[in-house]
């Protein structure tokens, strides 16, 4: 008899504990790759030494106050250049997405595969593609030059409508699939409803589209600021020195000047303010109703 009731006991505990046995490897592998190196990365920004005398834990923490006043500017402008390229994506990637979740019909595969299109090549290569595209004498500046529409010492090269061009061309995917996703769930009877109950087509998108869709829009935020803040290769070939982002400076630090300490405590200083950003940014958008 006691068997009989440990048995039924046993195989209930065995079902609780298996969601938590699954999640074990994802957990092993963000441990492995992610946390485990975070917590190294930590320990080396407090060293002190040089890459001929080596470097030793001194719990330096000056080296972040150290940042925060040789770097202020790289670090503010990358917040402005991610704050403006999420916005870009933004405004171009949602009439897309619309376009294609309510009446893209049965061309909404091919669409969309169009968006991903350029992820089949090095991401290298299309920001060397950009450079091409907008160089003094492009095709594109040289023929707006030549019938008079620019003066001949305009260029965009070097510039950071160039940087954030490229940023914007990059990184369009990852606002307009998110976008989508959120896009093509959409009830159409609630699309046909508020085009009755409301005056016209725009008051129907503020009142139910907009709201409806913002899980897409937070997601495609994120996927978009947080990877454009950090780029180092845009600002690299198509900017300047005037327009050298945080990326460009952890680059430097870490693989030219080997200040390992520095390029570490850059690394958490931008990481911090982009933790900050989210946050606030998640509470005025208020994840609690997009994930309700």
């Amino acid at each position: 008899m006691g068997v009989a009731v440990s048995r039924p006991r046993s195989a209930g505990r065995r079902r609780r504990l298996a969601p938590y046995f699954l999640l074990l490897p994802g957990l092993a592998w963000l441990f492995v790759f992610y946390a485990w190196p975070t917590i190294q990365m930590l320990f080396i920004s407090l060293q002190e030494g040089s890459l001929e005398t080596g470097y030793r834990l001194t719990w330096h923490w000056q080296t972040y106050v150290d940042v925060f006043s040789k770097f202020d500017t790289q670090l503010v402008r990358s917040v402005e250049y991610g704050l403006l390229v999420t916005l870009g994506c933004l405004v171009l990637s949602y009439p897309l997405a619309y376009f294609i979740a309510v009446r893209g019909g049965r061309w909404k595969s091919a669409l969309l595969f169009m968006i991903i299109l350029p992820f089949f090549v090095s991401f290298i290569i299309r920001t060397l593609s950009w450079k091409f595209i907008l160089a003094d004498q492009g095709f594109v500046l040289a023929t707006l030059k030549g019938i008079g529409l620019l003066p001949e010492d305009f260029r965009l090269l070097a510039t950071p409508v160039a940087v954030v061009s490229g940023l914007v061309y990059n990184f369009l995917p990852f606002m307009a699939l998110p976008l989508y996703a959120s896009l093509e769930k959409l009830d159409k009877g609630l699309l046909e409803a508020a085009g009755d109950l409301y005056s016209n087509r725009l008051v129907a998108f503020a009142k139910v589209t907009l709201p409806l869709s913002l899980p897409g829009v937070f997601a495609g935020s994120l996927l978009t600021f947080i990877p454009s803040v950090g780029d180092f290769i845009n600002a690299q070939l198509l900017g300047s020195t005037n327009t050298t982002m945080i990326g460009n400076v952890i680059q430097r630090e870490m693989l030219i000047n080997n200040d390992y300490p520095e390029g570490a405590a850059i690394s958490f200083v931008l990481m911090a303010a982009i933790l900050i950003g989210v946050a606030a940014y998640a509470k005025v958008l208020g994840t609690e109703e997009l994930t309700g």
